[in-house]
């Protein structure tokens, strides 16, 4: 399944704020031609690729061309320095890197940074120590060629907590028409994303699970409605121009809908919508609910991660008689394990594993590997959490983030939930700081909506709606409020920074 299988007048992708549009014949030629240019490169089936780029059309294309030339291709995040995407770039061994002319400023400097004997593409613009992409397309065949073998991506975790370590998929050369992507048997099946379907992609595209469902849905036919960059209005706006059946979206970017006017969520026309996704970070229970009260039981949440190794699913329904759960198990087998190794019984947690699920490896580390499976080849990402009676898996926390207090242990996001969901605050994070007495305490940083509003009285107030909902010990005994939380355009919070940083500023106390 790829853009090829389509009739080459149906729109492929309709970029939301300029309104280009483009269709699965101009689609699949460009990505032909694309795919020419990687083999004439020296590029053989296995081999890899990497592209830096903005939410564009020739994002799509790019990708497209690496997957009609069997390669294995990394999208790099624009947010990265130099260093940090040299180290991408060189440890996925790519022979070609293509830059878009919008980061030229990180463009040049990394081109510096790379092995030489990797070939250098700009797109949509000169980049010095870069060829134009352009030109070398001039020419080169827009049919297909010959006995395709389907690419897959590999893609490299955001490195919140260390360097990024680059997911190795382990099914490959496979043909060009059995190639999917591990969600669109999901699409298809369970949300009947088909032809006459439109789907708005509002995150950054080299993130997992917009490549990864935006690819899906090309793969089976359907309109692609592109953002550039998420803004809550715009995104409003492109639903009721475009007509969207269905779009995904992250907990961060509900809550920036919600605090939107009245009048403005008001006079919104989301009538098209039949599914939303959502994933990428826990979403705390008073914002799902409200986005359900808006859109209509429509909402769907699933629970994965980049490695892929296994999938939950929970339709409103389910969520509405589960609250807080992200679902069964669609892919692989969820288990929570404790630190002895044994399967946890109902309601304790512990570590979220998955078995029978799609294999994987971190490239060039097996010890990461290792370490990410335990003795019966189970997999884990780090989360923690527990299962109902029925089934049903609930997240408390990434373990890294647990806080340990007077031998307490404490899970951030409960508290995390509950200041979000108060109508003043825009995003908040908690975590934990060093206290001479308890070894740590419980510390929040706050974004409002008015960032005038800021006060220690303002302060006081979200702490007793914490107190007035949660234990006193998980709440925090301090806020701080800032601008803007380190949080990545995709959801996720780099709560890690803001730890480092308390931490840096107020040493551990003394041993003994």
């Amino acid at each position: 399944m790829h853009p090829g299988n389509f009739p080459p007048d149906n729109t492929a992708i309709v970029m939301a704020d300029s309104g280009r549009t483009v269709t699965y014949g101009e689609l699949d030629a460009a990505a032909n031609r694309i795919s020419h240019l990687l083999r004439d490169s020296g590029l053989q089936p296995g081999d890899h690729v990497a592209l830096i780029a903005e939410n564009d059309v020739a994002f799509l294309e790019l990708l497209w061309g690496a997957h009609y030339a069997g390669l294995l291709y990394t999208a790099i995040s624009t947010r990265l320095t130099a260093p940090e995407a040299a180290y991408i770039v060189e440890d996925c061994q790519a022979g070609v890197l293509v830059v878009s002319a919008a980061y030229a400023e990180l463009g040049v400097p990394l081109a510096g940074l790379i092995p030489e004997g990797v070939k250098r593409f700009s797109i949509g613009g000169a980049i010095d120590g870069y060829d134009a992409i352009e030109p070398e397309l001039e020419g080169r065949p827009d049919t297909p060629l010959e006995d395709r073998i389907g690419g897959r991506d590999m893609l490299y975790s955001s490195g919140t907590t260390g360097r990024p370590k680059g997911i190795k998929p382990k099914d490959v050369d496979v043909p060009i028409d059995e190639a999917a992507v591990i969600v669109t048997p999901i699409l298809r099946d369970m949300l009947g994303v088909g032809t006459s379907s439109v789907y708005l992609t509002p995150a950054p595209m080299y993130h997992a699970a917009p490549l990864r469902f935006t690819m899906a849905v090309q793969q089976l036919g359907a309109t692609v409605v592109l953002m550039e960059k998420f803004t809550p209005e715009g995104a409003l706006e492109a639903i009721a121009r475009h007509g969207v059946t269905h779009t995904q979206m992250v907990p961060t970017m509900f809550v920036r809908l919600l605090r939107l006017p009245q009048d403005v969520r008001d006079a919104a026309d989301v009538s098209s919508l039949k599914v939303v996704l959502h994933a990428g970070a826990p979403c705390p229970v008073d914002v799902k609910q409200q986005i359900i009260d808006w859109w209509g039981p429509i909402v769907h949440e699933y629970y994965a991660s980049t490695e892929g190794c296994g999938l939950t699913w929970t339709t409103s329904d389910q969520w509405l008689a589960h609250p807080g759960t992200v679902g069964k198990a669609v892919i692989g087998v969820a288990h929570v394990v404790g630190e002895d190794g044994e399967e946890l019984p109902a309601g304790e947690a512990g570590r979220v594993f998955f078995s029978d699920g799609p294999k994987f490896e971190y490239h060039n580390d097996p010890a990461k590997t290792t370490e990410a499976h335990d003795a019966r080849g189970w997999a884990t990402c780090g989360d923690i959490g527990r299962m109902d009676d029925e089934g049903f898996l609930y997240l408390t926390d990434r373990a890294s983030f647990m806080i340990i207090s007077g031998g307490v242990n404490i899970y951030p996001q409960e508290s995390e939930d509950v200041l979000i969901s108060d109508p003043a605050v825009l995003d908040a994070a908690v975590f934990g700081v060093p206290n001479a007495d308890f070894g740590e305490e419980v510390k929040a940083v706050v974004q409002l909506v008015d960032p005038s509003a800021a006060s220690e009285e303002e302060g006081e107030r979200l702490i007793e709606l914490c107190r007035s909902r949660l234990s006193a010990i998980k709440c925090p005994r301090s806020v701080d409020f800032r601008a803007e939380l380190p949080r990545h355009d995709t959801g996720k919070l780099y709560k890690r920074l803001l730890v480092d940083e308390y931490r840096a500023a107020t040493p551990a106390p003394a041993a003994g």
